[in-house]
C-alpha cells in the first residue's frame, strides 16, 4: 500500500518577540515568573494589524516547499488547519493556494481547534494512501489568535500567540532509504465540552451582524473550566493505543510533539508513560501557545536543531477545544 512521508518543514512567527515583561508593566504585577515556571513561556509573536492568517502561512509554506525540493505547482492538495481563518468563507486554503502559486492543487480548511494539524495530517496521509493522483500535499497549522484576545484578561492573553507551521507530505518513494513515514493514528472527541472554550460570535449561532451580539462573543473566552487533568488523562491513553497498533512501546519513541499549552501536562504525561522529559521537543519558550500551529512549528524547529534522524519513531499528540484530540505515529523520513 502506498504510504506518505514528510519531505519538508517550515515555520513562521510574525514581527518581533514580545517578552513577558511587557505584561508585568501593563498589569502592574509579576506575571513573567509564573509563565516561565508553570507554562515554559518566555515570549510570543503577534501579527500586525493589517495581517491575516494567510500572511503567516505563506512564508511557512514556501520554506517547507524549498526543503522538500518541489515547487508549488507540484502540489496536488493544500489543507490549512485553523480556527482563526481569514474569512468564515471562502477557505484560507484557497487564499494560500493562490498566493503561493499552487495552481494544480485542490483546497480545503480543517477546524478541530488545536487538534487540527494532526487531524489534517491524518487526512492527507489517507488521501495519498487511497488515491494515486495525490503525490504531494501541503499540510499547514496556522493561528492568528491575537486578533481575538482580551488584553485586559492577562490569565488568557499572556498564553496565546500567532504563528504557522507547514509540512509537505509526499508519497514514500520521494525519499530513498528514509523512514517508512506515517504508520497509524487515532482520533478522539468529547463534544460535551463544545461550550467550554472558544470564539462563539460570528457563526450562525451568534451572527456577527445580530443586533444583540455581545462584544465578548467575538473574543476567545473560557466559558467553563476544563478539568486540568484532561490532557494528562487522555494523552497517555492515546499514545499507548496508537503504539500498540504497531507493536511499539512509549520507550521506543525518540521524539514526542505535544500541543504546547502547558509544560506541566507534557511532563506529567511523560512521567505516566515512564519516558524522560527530554524526549519531548517543546517550543513554547520561543513562541508561546500557537494552537493548531504549535506542533508543526515544533517539528520544523526540531529539524532546524538537527534533532531528528531518518528512522526515528515520532509521536504527535494534538488536543483542542471541543474537545478534540488526535494522535499519530510516524517513522521520520530523513536526517535533519
Amino acid at each position: 500500500m502506498r504510504n506518505a512521508i514528510i519531505t519538508g518543514t517550515g515555520l513562521y512567527a510574525p514581527g518581533e518577540p514580545i517578552p513577558n515583561a511587557v505584561f508585568d508593566q501593563r498589569h502592574g504585577q509579576e506575571i513573567d515568573a509564573f509563565l516561565r515556571e508553570n507554562r515554559n513561556i518566555y515570549q510570543r509573536y503577534y501579527m500586525a494589524e493589517d495581517q491575516a492568517t494567510s500572511d503567516l502561512v505563506v512564508p511557512a509554506a514556501r520554506e517547507a516547499l524549498a526543503e522538500a525540493g518541489i515547487t508549488a505547482d507540484a502540489l496536488d492538495l493544500v489543507i490549512v488547519s485553523t480556527d482563526t481563518p481569514d474569512y468564515i468563507s471562502p477557505s484560507t486554503a484557497a487564499v494560500v493556494q493562490y498566493r503561493i502559486g499552487a495552481v494544480n492543487a485542490g483546497v480545503f480548511d480543517v477546524n478541530t481547534a488545536c487538534a487540527g494539524f494532526v487531524t489534517a495530517l491524518d487526512i492527507a496521509w489517507k488521501y495519498i494512501r487511497s488515491d494515486e493522483r495525490y503525490r504531494h500535499i501541503l499540510v499547514v497549522g496556522a493561528y492568528g489568535m491575537s486578533k481575538y484576545l482580551d488584553q485586559d484578561d492577562y490569565k488568557i492573553a499572556t498564553l496565546f500567540a500567532d504563528g504557522a507551521g507547514a509540512v509537505v507530505l509526499s508519497t514514500a518513494d520521494a525519499v530513498v532509504g528514509g523512514g517508512q513515514g506515517i504508520l497509524t493514528s487515532e482520533l478522539y472527541a468529547d463534544g460535551s465540552y463544545h461550550d467550554y472554550m472558544g470564539i462563539y460570535g460570528g457563526g450562525t449561532r451568534i451572527p456577527a451582524t445580530h443586533a444583540s451580539v455581545d462584544a465578548k462573543d467575538t473574543l476567545l473566552r473560557f466559558a467553563k473550566k476544563i478539568p486540568p487533568e484532561t490532557n494528562p488523562r487522555h494523552w497517555p491513553r492515546l499514545v499507548r493505543n496508537v503504539l500498540e497498533k504497531i507493536g511499539k512501546t512509549p520507550q521506543d519513541v525518540k521524539k514526542y510533539f505535544f500541543t504546547q499549552i502547558n509544560i506541566n501536562s507534557i511532563r506529567q504525561t511523560l512521567d505516566i508513560l515512564d519516558v524522560p522529559h527530554d524526549r519531548a521537543h517543546n517550543v513554547m519558550d520561543k513562541f508561546a501557545y500557537t494552537g493548531s500551529a504549535c506542533i508543526p512549528m515544533a517539528i520544523a524547529d526540531a529539524v532546524d536543531a538537527h534533532a531528528l534522524d531518518a528512522g526515528d519513531l515520532v509521536m504527535l499528540v494534538g488536543s483542542g477545544g471541543g474537545i478534540a484530540m488526535a494522535a499519530l505515529a510516524l517513522e521520520w523520513s530523513y536526517s535533519s
